[in-house]
């Protein structure tokens, strides 16, 4: 079925969503990966002034670049879908990276109540952070996590894989729906079931 690939924005109001699309991901990933690699410091730092340091830092980064970041992606690519040609559920890749952001959003949201903890704790107590390990493992591996989704974010945008959603199911939404979905829903509900939370006090 043909459809109409007019620009529904202005030239200039365009220019400015793509901008802001361009950008927003991907400081998004750069936040993130050094929220990794404040949070590797907090985990295996010797020095306990240093890993209570880096457990505050965490919750800076987290609450004022991280989410931010997050917001303006999961906004400016909705803008930018029903702003051009693209559309917001004309195409699978879209799909696909719309659920990837609004996934990774929402998972942040829980993240940060465990980082938030550990500022907490960390700030409140001397000798609290060789009991705050356990949490500090799951920020690290939910920071890495998020890195890997991030940049199959990314590569969906560059790559644009083929298949409408007015047509078959292209080969690679078939793969990602038996082989990615069940891993993420696992993820996801042992965060919601009380997984993600170990990081209450």
């Amino acid at each position: 079925m043909a459809y109409n690939r007019r620009m529904v924005m202005k030239p200039g109001l365009r220019r400015f969503a793509l901008t802001a699309h361009v950008t927003s991901p991907v400081g998004w990933l750069g936040s993130v990966a050094a929220f990794l690699a404040v949070a590797l410091v907090a985990l295996s730092s010797a020095d306990d002034f240093k890993a209570r340091s880096a457990s505050t830092t965490m919750e800076l980064i987290g609450w004022f670049v991280i989410v931010p970041f997050s917001g303006a992606s999961l906004l400016s690519g909705v803008i930018q879908s029903l702003g051009t040609q693209w559309g917001l559920l004309r195409h699978y890749w879209v799909i696909a990276k719309l659920l990837i952001t609004v996934g990774a959003s929402l998972l942040l949201m829980l993240h940060m109540q465990v980082v938030s903890s550990i500022a907490l704790a960390a700030s409140n107590d001397a000798a609290a952070s060789s009991r705050l390990q356990g949490p500090k493992v799951q920020v690290v591996a939910d920071a890495g996590a998020a890195v890997i989704v991030l940049l199959i974010a990314a590569v969906l945008s560059i790559y644009k894989p083929a298949g409408r959603t007015d047509e078959p199911a292209p080969r690679w939404v078939r793969v990602a729906g038996a082989v990615v979905a069940p891993g993420v829903i696992a993820f996801i509900f042992s965060h919601v079931a009380g997984g993600g939370m170990h990081g209450r006090h």
